[in-house]
């Protein structure tokens, strides 16, 4: 059995360099994980490269995570297929300062 794990983002394109972070609580109390990268954000290249950087950074095949809300904001949520508890903790880790 497959299970997805839902990570809400805030993507900053056009960044110096393409980075993870850390934690941020938004305006309407909800925890989202900071991500810059520097494609621009047009076509898609932005949320391309925050996949890339993602599925680098977790060791899994991008094929893996999928953008399921906020094509076009900066808020976005993705899905990621695997074990939940285990992504949860890996996000964690590599979230960190």
């Amino acid at each position: 059995m497959s299970e997805t794990f839902r990570l809400k983002l805030k993507v900053s394109p056009g960044a110096s360099r393409n980075a993870i972070q850390g934690w941020e609580t938004g305006s309407d109390g909800a925890r989202h994980l900071k991500i810059a990268v520097t494609a621009a954000p047009e076509r898609g290249k932005a949320n391309k490269a925050t996949i890339r950087l993602l599925a680098k950074k977790l060791g899994i095949s991008p094929s893996k995570l999928r953008l399921v809300r906020g094509d076009t904001s900066r808020i976005k949520t993705l899905e990621i297929d695997g074990n939940a508890s285990a992504l949860a903790g890996h996000i964690q880790q590599i979230s960190e300062p």
